[in-house]
């Protein structure tokens, strides 16, 4: 009986290996171009449709063939689509409609705009429309990429967002007016995603123009989340933003906290800040514990944990991609496999549904041609080469194609859907009868609607799963070299990371954009003349000394008594940080700072104001990382440690108190950002034993499987490996 046990189990085995393999070879080189043309063929006809009837309106109504407006009134599909028609290679058309949206694009207008759409869509795609203005031959400015018209605009638009942050928490509004700012009576409620959603568009705009504003202002939203996380680590839907006070208590991973997470992992990756994925890791924590059950995810109550309903939203299935970010290829393959189940039964993911009945939830069985199942699927492949994915994305695309097309372009479903004139013969009528008579599925009309999302993702995933030759899917053999007003540096490394909405940024372009780049770097050489690495990363006493007479030739001012409310200058006068000026952002781009040495071997700048002052030319627009303080920004300066196997650190995590100048705390996280006291010099300084937003932890972003989030130096080269 044991040996036909073996043997049963070995023919189980020898078959599954036949059928992968017989896989492989169904999807070869021929089905991938196949795929690709068809894909592109999809675009064209959703473009064209969009361009020749609604344009220049938001959306396309594809069943009436004309547009309607929706988000803003901004040409919305058009920006959305401006980086797939460079994805596809479609140079030509793209230069076309960047001029002729900078003719006619008008932000200066009294309308009420959605700030987390508004900053995912217009100000994501207008910025990574300017990081591919050289690929795609558009006439550049001198400066480019620190300068150019569409830079200027998502500024201007990024501009228009900022007083939705004005809260004591520094969490946004869910809305805005574009002339007047937080409309009057406006709901102080919002979701956890919009909240948590705006690192990576306004960190990349500070990284181009300089002006910190936009970076403080993600961080200092993306922490006041995690200060009003509950004890067993979970956010809800909704948070009221004025006080911090939770209004819906269902914690899950999809619709309404999905990009929050994303952000904190994709945030990490692009600006080298290893304690988002800390963050988010300790979030997976907690979800793995109380969300997960038998692979699928659910939704709890975030204070005990308890499973509130048993649902599944289509909007969750972006969640494999991300697992495989972190290095959970397996987990994301596990619950891909679930989501696929489902939309093998319905012909689509529905929007929502009961895990426990298996059906649909309250008719919510409609497909609005979201892409989050393809984008999870591109990621896995990229990771795995398995070829049941691409079993998946290929029922993707025969089914949008076959169900949702229309004359102009392609429309919402609402399950299987059947139009009054349908032919018996066509191939859509015998899928809707076949869904019906084995899943049991109803047929309905189409929704007259197609969203901009479906241009700017899931037609732009799909066409990167096929395209296994785009410039996205390369590595940094490809990289370029530019001379710019700041010097020379790399773009093109392969190192994309996307935002939410598919757009993607260049993370090696965002270096060439220091101010006074060329000066940045003999500084930095100098300095180093006058520093012992070795001595300064293992935390040599002698070094201390050297290093402080090295900060005040430059012109660095100690100071350690706590910032006040009024805070003066060396000579009496009131700082000029309190400068109320319209221009105050544009003005205050370098920072003053005081240096201490910690025990990690980072160089920390704590207690940092906005000024021009006491800053040597080094300093000048290097990454800072904002402290929660509702009234002031502060900041830490971190310039990283390489890794050498000659030299080990130790950090004192004993010291546990509040960080000074905070006015807010870091719930259950005080042994990460305590601090201690060391000598530099004849001062005596606080020293942060790990600061927010950093530990030396580099691991957390290696990702080997991603070309296109590859591990970046400062200067834009690429990382082996096994360096």
């Amino acid at each position: 009986m044991y040996g036909f046990g073996v043997n049963k189990l070995h023919y189980l085995f020898t078959i599954v290996l036949l059928c992968a393999q017989n896989l492989a070879e169904k999807y070869d080189e021929e089905t991938f171009l196949l795929y690709k043309n068809k894909v592109r063929r999809m675009f064209e006809h959703a473009y064209g449709g969009y361009m020749q009837n609604a344009f220049p309106l938001d959306e396309l109504r594809p069943l009436t063939c004309d547009g309607q407006d929706t988000w803003g009134s901004y040409s919305l599909t058009l920006i959305d689509s401006l980086d797939t028609l460079v994805v596809l290679g479609n140079f030509s058309e793209f230069r076309r409609v960047v001029d002729i949206l900078l003719k006619t694009l008008n932000f200066d207008k009294d309308l009420n705009v959605s700030v987390f759409e508004t900053n995912i869509r217009v100000v994501g795609g207008l910025l990574s429309a300017h990081l591919l203005s050289k690929r795609a031959g558009l006439e550049l400015e001198e400066g480019w990429p620190c300068s150019g018209p569409l830079l200027r605009l998502a500024e201007k638009v990024a501009r228009k967002l900022l007083p939705a942050f004005n809260t004591p928490t520094g969490m946004p509004y869910g809305t805005v007016n574009l002339l007047y700012g937080v409309p009057k009576g406006e709901t102080s409620i919002t979701c956890t995603a919009g909240v948590g959603t705006f690192l990576i568009e306004f960190g990349t705009l500070t990284q181009l123009t300089g002006a910190t504003i936009f970076m403080e202002t993600a961080l200092r939203a993306l922490q006041s989340l995690w200060s009003f996380r509950s004890p067993i680590g979970l956010v809800g839907n909704h948070i009221d933003v004025l006080t911090g006070k939770w209004t819906a208590l269902d914690s899950s991973i999809g619709a309404g906290v999905d990009s929050y997470y994303e952000y904190l992992v994709k945030g990490s990756m692009l600006f080298g800040y290893p304690d988002l994925m800390k963050m988010f890791l300790e979030y997976k924590s907690a979800i793995q514990k109380y969300l997960r059950r038998d692979d699928w995810y659910l939704w709890a109550q975030m204070q005990k944990g308890s499973i509130t309903h048993p649902l599944f939203q289509s909007l969750e299935t972006f969640w494999p991609g991300l697992l495989s970010l972190t290095g959970d290829i397996e987990s994301g393959m596990k619950t891909l496999h679930n989501y696929h189940q489902i939309m093998q039964q319905y012909g689509f993911t529905p929007e929502m549904y009961n895990i426990q009945s298996s059906e649909v939830h309250n008719s919510k069985e409609g497909y609005p041609l979201r892409p989050e199942l393809v984008e999870s699927a591109m990621y896995l492949y990229r990771a795995t080469k398995d070829p049941y994915l691409v079993e998946i994305v290929i029922d993707v695309v025969e089914n949008i194609e076959n169900i949702c097309k229309t004359s102009c372009g392609y429309a919402t479903s609402i399950s299987c859907v059947l139009p009054d004139n349908h032919q018996e013969s066509t191939i859509r009528y015998k899928l809707c009868k076949l869904l019906d008579e084995v899943k049991n599925v109803k047929t309905h009309q189409l929704d007259n609607r197609m969203e901009s999302f479906f241009l700017a993702e899931t037609l732009k995933y799909l066409y990167m799963f096929f395209d296994r030759e785009n410039f996205l899917n390369q590595d940094a053999a490809n990289s370029t070299v530019i001379m710019t007003p700041r010097g020379k540096c790399v773009i093109h490394t392969g190192g994309y990371v996307f935002n939410t909405e598919a757009h993607f940024v260049d993370a090696a372009a965002l270096y060439c954009c220091s101010s006074n780049k060329q000066q940045d770097e003999d500084e930095l050489r100098r300095m180093m003349n006058h520093i012992d690495l070795v001595d300064l990363l293992t935390g040599d006493d002698d070094t201390d000394d050297d290093y402080s007479i090295y900060l005040q030739k430059a012109n660095l001012k100690f100071d350690n008594d706590k910032v006040n409310d009024n805070p003066q200058s060396s000579d009496g006068e009131a700082n000029p940080c309190n400068s109320t000026d319209d221009d105050y952002e544009r003005k205050t781009r370098i920072n003053v700072v005081e240096m201490p040495l910690d025990p990690d071997g980072v160089l920390v700048a704590q207690q940092a104001l906005i000024c021009h002052s006491h800053i040597p030319p080094f300093l000048v627009n290097v990454p800072m990382h904002l402290v929660c303080n509702s009234d002031r920004f502060y900041y830490e300066l971190q310039i990283i440690t390489p890794h050498h196997p000659s030299i080990t650190v130790q950090s004192d995590s004993s010291a546990n108190v509040a960080r000074p100048g905070s006015d807010c705390s870091i719930d259950g996280s005080s042994d990460k950002f305590g601090y201690t006291s060391k000598k530099i010099g004849n001062e005596e300084v606080n020293v942060p034993t790990k600061p927010l937003y950093f530990e030396n932890m580099f691991e957390l972003l290696s990702c080997s499987p991603r070309s296109f989030v590859a591990r970046l130096s400062v200067n834009g080269e690429v990382f082996d490996e096994d360096e």
